[in-house]
């Protein structure tokens, strides 16, 4: 077998609604052979994976996977249970697997969810090095591999104070995404976007931080505050370490400035030997150290969040209990064998440690690694109580006295700290303060001690950091609107998101086929409808309404970019993208388009095209009423059937009655604003920008702008200046010039209906199609253009998707020879140099573009002016000549850069 490549799926996607992996896997010479006709392959393959037996598979019940191989299934399918099997033993369990055949024979694409990426591509290629090495029967010891991909994903890993934040996050609905491969994490999306970094957030200081980092500093602050603290001095040499040990009242403690995790700390210092010791292991940590009063008491963290003290537990110094029998070293190895125990902060508690200060710490009562305390005896391996150290917390919160609680609370207050945990040694947490204090204040606290406690009532500290970021009222999402469809997905964003800014103030980050728009302004050129785009949208902090064109190959490539939106259009569902990432018919095309509708969150609103057969039949799925979700209905139809039972049966629809957009309900009828009255439906001629219209303001009332706005959204949205690319048209000396992007037969057609109903001396279009659809859906393109045009002229696109140079062009020109006599010139410049020179009095030239900025040159050549779709007296009988006062010409250079300078 061979991997020919992985695609990762990283946000809801037509497979599953969690990220996936997908592994192109050829069989090769395994192909169309089974598991039954290898003799013990069977019984060997669970001899290895005994948990296999447990697998569902088909059948939905623990035995259907030994079923399947018993009667008989494919390699692929194989590989992919034993991928999900070894998930359990690297620690990353996943239960969702599928299998697909592609159009490539003998191709499968295994999908699997996924934990982590890397770990899970380890696993997926693991899988099929032991699947083949069964078939033959090779020797294989599975465990150092498994060892290997365990150590990739407890690296990927987030920590677990992180990880606690995000699932406290997702229990309150709040939306998150990984930033990097550490602990930076986007919580909530656009305005409410907030960012953390393990436990510190954006509104942590950075002034703060610095504070608390230098030790010396906090307590300076804090007596200034009347706060409790050890007198101390910083020094720097030896020498300075000895005249603090003079000056200060014994025992002394030493550490570090700057360290943490109580790393290079040695407390109840006695001797001067002792704090010269103490001295030279601190300054291995930190340019300075502190020598200060050493608290006697028991040792808690407070954790104070927002000011507010959420969490207090007493820490206890790592130890182990003797049982008479093993040496300290033998106890604890064995404690390191808790599965609650691991490396750093990888699991609920760290591993205890041998090492020179252990050593040391033991030596002072005498003992040393081989030493057998007596039964029941506990031995502290070191004076520091730090869980990264090895130490264990019980609960103490709800018994915090309130004075306490009081001091610690000012202590975060003074150093300015929104996410502060504070070491607090006293004798009695219960009772007022009496003696001993703060020894340190710290930025980014764990969160282990308290959600885990050794003993006690764990706490939900996370939830209080997510909390604090989102208090009551404060929302962590922004209205998100999804676009998909075949055609008018560009045209329909971008009339919604006018709207939305021009009539509401609202700034919106729209995505398109031609770029990413923020606030008016374009942030990024190209097509943009794919998952990173709308992810750099929900990520822009000034975000206040996101407007998402989401395209099939964004879907298939990566998923969506968001979990949930509030309203999922369809505009409809056309025959096209045939033949690619194995869409081989339209029903795969609504599967694919469908994850839009899908991912509406409950409550929101699903918008759908009554008019397309396609979308009639989806609307009345029951699957689409699973979730509370309205939908809501559109069609240009005055007596559309499947609106009339929506409407019956007491649902939301948007039709044209008598000229005018209107929206029915059981409350009765609402006109928004005549077809004639928007500029770009060219009164009324084109059809399917009226359809455009219909789904805006249904997409619009859905997110609850009232009606007066939408009309007058819609009066001001001009082609030419909002919509540029699509039905721009232009003057010229002989005629007129259109300029769209049409690509498909539905699109191709639709022009040529509206353009059927002008008064033009003759009808030209330059067009090309994509190199990667079907030739049945090419051939369609090339018949319409036939169908709608007395011209045509057959152009090349420069990306030819895996065809010959010529062979596109060849099944347009054979298409549209059957009805009339196309002209092929492949350079798409060239093309449209012939058609505007050939031109004729009062002709129709439609470019259908692929290169839009070099067609505008072409047109600014020959004169081209912009002509104002609001003025134009659109309707069936108008002569050409009667637009030439109606035009304008560039505001600005040409290349278009004025459409650009407007967009939305």
């Amino acid at each position: 077998m061979k991997i020919i490549r992985f695609r990762t799926l990283s946000g809801p996607n037509i497979y599953h609604h969690k990220p996936v992996i997908v592994m192109r896997l050829d069989l090769q010479g395994l192909y169309k052979r089974e598991s039954n006709e290898f003799p013990d392959f069977v019984n060997r393959l669970l001899d290895m994976f005994p948990g296999l037996r447990q697998h569902h598979c088909a059948a939905g019940k623990p035995g259907g996977f030994i079923t399947r191989l018993d009667e008989g299934t494919y390699f692929g399918h194989i590989v992919e249970h034993v991928a999900l099997e070894m998930t359990e033993r690297v620690g990353i369990p996943v239960n969702f697997g599928k299998t697909l055949s592609t159009d490539v024979p003998g191709c499968y694409d295994l999908i699997v969810r996924y934990e982590s990426e890397d770990a899970m591509k380890e696993l997926l290629k693991l899988a099929v090095e032991v699947v083949e090495g069964l078939l033959s029967h090779s020797e294989f010891d599975l465990n150092p591999r498994i060892q290997e991909i365990k150590k990739i994903a407890e690296a990927e890993a987030l920590g677990p104070s992180t990880r606690s934040i995000v699932e406290a996050a997702e229990k309150r609905g709040v939306p998150w995404r990984r930033l990097d491969d550490q602990s930076l994490v986007q919580l909530g999306y656009g305005k409410n976007r907030r960012l953390i970094q393990a436990t510190t957030s954006q509104f942590t200081s950075s002034v703060a931080v610095d504070i608390a980092a230098d030790k010396d500093l906090t307590k300076s602050l804090l007596s200034a505050a009347w706060i409790p603290v050890p007198e101390g001095r910083r020094v720097r040499t030896e020498g300075g370490a000895l005249e603090a040990f003079h000056e200060l009242r014994k025992p002394l403690a030493v550490k570090p400035l700057d360290g943490h995790h109580g790393q290079g700390v040695s407390l109840n210092i006695e001797t001067a030997d002792e704090l010269i010791q103490a001295f030279h292991l601190a300054k291995v940590h930190s340019h300075s150290v502190l020598v200060e009063e050493f608290f006697h008491g028991r040792d808690f963290r407070v954790l104070v969040i927002g000011g507010q003290l959420v969490a207090a537990a007493e820490r206890i110094p790592p130890h182990v209990v003797g049982d008479g029998v093993h040496s300290i070293r033998e106890l604890v190895d064995k404690e390191n064998q808790n599965p609650k125990r691991g490396r750093g902060h990888e699991n609920i508690l760290t591993r205890l440690q041998l090492d020179a200060i252990a050593s040391g710490h033991l030596r002072k009562s005498g003992r040393n690694f081989d030493s057998v305390p007596a039964s029941g005896e506990r031995v502290f391996l070191r004076q520091t109580a730090n869980l990264s150290q090895g130490g264990t917390s019980t609960d103490v919160t709800a018994m915090v006295h309130p004075e306490l609680r009081s001091i610690c609370e000012r202590a975060a207050l003074t150093v300015g700290l929104d996410i502060c945990g504070i070491d607090l040694v006293v004798p009695d947490i219960t009772q007022p303060f009496s003696a001993g204090g703060i020894i340190e204040v710290n930025a980014g606290p764990g969160f282990r001690m308290h959600q885990y406690p050794t003993e006690g009532q764990p706490r939900d500290v996370a939830g209080a950091m997510i909390d604090s970021l989102y208090p009551p009222g404060q929302p962590s999402r922004i209205p998100i609107v999804a676009i998909t469809g075949t055609n008018g997905k560009t045209t329909t964003t971008r009339m919604v998101a006018h709207i939305l800014s021009s009539e509401t103030g609202k700034v919106v980050g729209m995505t398109t086929s031609d770029n990413i728009c923020i606030g008016g302004q374009i942030v990024k050129k190209g097509d943009t409808t794919g998952p990173v785009s709308a992810r750099s949208v929900l990520a822009d902090p000034r975000v206040e309404v996101a407007v998402l064109e989401t395209a099939r190959g964004g879907i298939m490539r990566g998923g969506l970019g968001y979990d949930w939106s509030d309203v999922g259009l369809i505009t409809n569902v056309q025959l096209d993208h045939v033949g690619q990432d194995g869409i081989e018919d339209i029903d795969d095309i609504l599967h694919v388009k469908s994850l839009v509708a899908e991912r509406v969150r409950e409550g929101g609103t699903i918008v759908l095209n009554a008019d397309c057969e396609v979308l009639r039949k989806y609307s009345e799925e029951p699957r689409l009423r699973r979730m509370n979700r309205k939908v809501v209905l559109f069609s240009s139809s005055n007596d559309n059937l499947v609106v009339r039972r929506h409407l019956e049966s007491g649902g939301t629809a948007f039709a044209v009655r008598d000229g005018w957009i209107v929206e029915l309900n059981s409350d009765g009828e609402y006109q928004i604003a005549h077809v004639y009255d928007i500029p770009a439906t060219y009164r009324g001629s084109a059809d399917f920008q009226v359809a455009n219209a219909l789904a805006s303001a249904a997409v619009c009332r859905s997110l609850s702008v009232p009606r007066e706005h939408i009309a007058l959204g819609l009066k001001t949205f001009q082609s030419e200046l909002h919509n540029n690319g699509r039905l721009n048209f232009y003057r010229l000396p002989k005629g007129m010039a259109m300029v769209d992007y049409g690509h498909n037969p539905a699109a191709i057609e639709a022009v040529g209906r509206m353009l059927a109903t002008w008064n033009v001396s003759r009808r030209t279009c330059v067009l090309s199609a994509p190199g990667d659809r079907k030739d049945d859906v090419i051939a369609g393109v090339g018949r319409q253009a036939a169908r709608h045009f007395q011209r045509v002229i057959i152009k090349e696109d420069l990306d030819l998707r895996g065809r010959a140079p010529g062979e596109t062009a060849g099944i347009l020109a054979r298409a549209a020879g059957e009805t009339a006599e196309p002209r092929v010139i492949l350079d798409e410049a060239q093309a449209v140099e012939h058609a505007l020179s050939t031109m004729i009095e009062g002709e129709l030239v439609a470019i259908f573009f692929e290169q839009r900025e070099a067609v505008q040159a072409i047109l600014n050549r020959y004169g081209a002016a912009s002509i104002t779709s609001s003025s134009a007296p659109w309707v069936a009988g108008t002569d050409l000549a009667q637009v030439s006062e109606l035009t304008r010409q560039p505001d600005v250079a040409p290349g278009g850069a004025s459409d650009e300078r407007t967009a939305p």
